[in-house]
C-alpha cells in the first residue's frame, strides 16, 4: 500500500516539474531556488489529484474542487500575506467558518490548512501530510468538497490555503 503511495506521489512530482519554474534566487526559504507557478489554471486540480490518492490509499471517498471553496482559500491566502503571518483568521476577524459562509457554500467546513512558503504545491502537501492534524482534514472520511488556493508575493513567497467540506 505504501508502495502504491509512493509511486502517486512520485508520478505528481514529475507533473509538478512541469508546473513550476525553479528561478535562481535567495528566497527566504533556504533552498536557493524560488518556484513560480506556470500552468496556475492546473495547480489546482493536480492537488486535487494527489489529495485523492492521499485519500483512495486511506480508504476515503475521493472530494471534489468545489468553486466556493475555492474562493474562501483563495481569500484567505491573499489576506495571509497582507497579514505577513500564516494564521487561520482574517485580517477583518474571520474565521474560516466565516470566509466560507461568506462564500454561500451550503456544505459544512471540516477544516482548513495553511502554509507560509517557498516550496512548491506538493512540498506542501507532504508537511501537510506529516502533520497530525492537517493530515486528519486532509483525509477526514467526511469530506466530500475541496477547495484549494494560494497566492505568490513578488518576491516568491507562497501562501496557501486547503479548505476542506461536506
Amino acid at each position: 500500500m505504501m508502495t502504491r503511495v509512493f509511486l502517486i506521489l512520485a508520478a505528481a512530482l514529475v507533473t509538478l516539474a512541469a508546473a513550476c519554474t525553479p528561478v535562481p534566487q535567495s528566497g527566504e526559504g533556504g533552498s536557493g531556488q524560488i518556484y513560480r507557478i506556470r500552468n496556475a489554471d492546473k495547480v489546482q486540480v493536480r492537488m486535487l489529484d494527489s489529495i485523492n490518492a492521499l485519500r483512495q490509499a486511506a480508504s476515503a471517498a475521493p472530494v471534489q474542487l468545489n468553486a466556493q471553496l475555492n474562493a474562501a482559500a483563495a481569500t484567505h491566502s491573499r489576506d495571509m500575506s497582507v497579514q505577513n503571518r500564516p494564521w487561520h483568521f482574517g485580517s477583518d476577524g474571520s474565521s474560516p467558518l466565516d470566509r466560507v459562509a461568506r462564500t454561500g457554500y451550503p456544505g459544512t467546513l471540516l477544516g482548513e490548512a495553511i502554509s507560509e512558503t517557498y516550496e512548491n504545491e506538493l512540498q506542501t502537501l507532504t508537511a501537510w501530510m506529516e502533520d497530525r492534524g492537517t493530515r486528519a482534514v486532509i483525509l477526514d472520511p467526511k469530506a466530500t468538497n475541496m477547495g484549494f488556493s494560494w497566492f505568490q508575493e513578488s518576491n516568491g513567497k507562497l501562501w496557501w490555503t486547503l479548505v476542506m467540506g461536506n
